[in-house]
């Protein structure tokens, strides 16, 4: 029944898209030929970065004139000013050839500092798929891979034109997964895990067709949903459904052009042990969907998507303070939150214009409505980013993003402490270097 759900939701919302790389990230990550039919196949990037807010404190609450922890830098939070080395991956791909060049593998490990080595360990494995390529139309992946669900998530992030996720896809889909939610007083409520780096473990069945100029794409998949590098905790499993169309207008690869459509789906549940106050282990429905669509044609590129939440919500940590840090009373910890029955919806529009070859002008704008479904718990988040990307060859490149940020409770005066917090926002500078081998 909730396949089925699953796969309407995705039917529908595939018939309400309209347009920023149109690339088939289901045939690029862990298929060949794709990308060679070589035994073994050596490739990695590197992405140093230094960020910089003003480190404005907390105008109001509890934690008044404390660190604000949307001004720090992740996955830390303990400074906002620094250099990082935000990713560092090096993977090997190939087929069985001579043996089998029907059978793919992937493997990828991260040795940067983010969300997922910061609670796992120094060096993560991201992925570790194998690829079987022997029945028509219905390829099969085993192994821990990306799920296919939104754009962002889903493309490689080494062609990403930005640097930080927008926030509907950093809060709602990069998925932070938490013992309990929040209500326990005395208590950070840190996460147990990395990050989901929208990967999962399990088996997708998926391929690609084409019908003239247009090319066909479909992937169906059951995982643990329980983040990466650790099996089922609760013996409940999530679905996903996708699907895309693209009209290609030429070139191929992570940088063909085209025009696609999307739309896809997720569903599954989450255990927590402590809840609205009271200890004991409940289970809580997550779901997601969403559609777009991307636009690539000689120097433009664009993109838009919806994304929709229900249940799960990453809630953000009381009063605005750091995880952790104590209230100016030592009364209260400031903890992480999330609520199980919350409910959150937002979008992002992209454009992008390639100046001259080694030059790319880019604007976005991203809002997301979290906890929509509860007044005094709404946020609303809106970030318009500016961004250069310049190109020192196909494989080295230089990006600086300026994101305006902003955050309101619509359903507070402007003069209220939960307006005061929200004013506390600082904007965003961003530097990163991108080098592929």
């Amino acid at each position: 029944m909730k396949l089925k759900k699953l796969v309407l939701t995705t039917a529908l919302a595939l018939g309400a898209t309209g347009s920023a790389h149109a690339t088939n990230w289901l045939q690029l990550q862990g298929t060949e030929p794709a990308g060679s039919a070589e035994r073994l196949k050596v490739w990695g990037f590197i992405q140093p970065q230094y960020t910089y807010t003003e480190n404005t404190k907390l105008k109001a609450g509890p934690w008044k004139g404390q660190k604000a922890v949307f001004n720090q830098t992740a996955p830390e939070r303990k400074s906002s000013n620094t250099f990082q080395l935000r990713r560092a991956r090096l993977g090997i791909r190939g087929a069985n050839f001579p043996l089998d060049s029907k059978t793919n593998y992937f493997l990828l490990v991260e040795a940067g500092k983010n969300g997922i080595t910061e609670f796992d360990s120094a060096v993560a494995l991201t992925d570790a798929s194998i690829t079987l390529n022997h029945i028509p139309y219905a390829r099969v992946r085993i192994g821990q891979f990306k799920t296919p669900g939104s754009e962002e998530g889903l493309q490689a992030i080494h062609v990403f034109d930005y640097i930080n996720f927008t926030n509907v896809t950093d809060q709602m889909m990069l998925e932070r997964f938490l013992d309990e939610d929040g209500s326990r007083a005395g208590f950070a409520n840190g996460p147990n895990g990395s990050v989901s780096a929208f990967r999962d473990i399990g088996i997708q069945v998926f391929d690609w067709f084409d019908v003239g100029e247009w090319q066909h794409s479909y992937a169906f998949m059951v995982g643990d949903g329980n983040g990466l590098n650790r099996t089922d905790n609760n013996n409940e499993k999530d679905l996903y459904a996708y699907w895309s169309s693209e009209w290609i207008f030429g070139g191929k690869g992570a940088r063909r052009q085209g025009w696609k459509m999307f739309a896809w789906g997720q569903s599954g549940k989450r255990t927590l042990d402590y809840t609205f106050g009271n200890p004991g282990k409940r289970d809580f429905d997550r779901d997601r969907w969403g559609f777009g669509t991307t636009f690539r044609k000689d120097k433009y590129r664009a993109a838009a998507e919806y994304i929709y939440a229900d249940g799960m919500i990453f809630n953000g940590s009381d009063g605005g303070a750091v995880p952790g840090s104590t209230s100016n009373n030592g009364a209260a910890t400031a903890s992480l939150n999330i609520n199980p029955n919350g409910e959150s919806e937002g979008y992002y529009v992209h454009f992008g214009y390639a100046v001259i070859p080694q030059i790319e002008l880019d604007i976005r704008y991203d809002y997301l409505d979290r906890m929509k479904n509860v007044d005094a718990a709404e946020r609303e988040f809106t970030t318009l980013t500016l961004g250069v990307q310049y190109f020192f060859n196909k494989k080295t490149r230089a990006l600086v993003n300026y994101e305006f940020r902003d955050l309101d409770a619509p359903d507070f005066p402007s003069s209220a402490p939960q307006n005061e917090i929200a004013d506390s926002m600082d904007d965003r500078l961003t530097v990163q270097l991108l080098a592929i081998f």
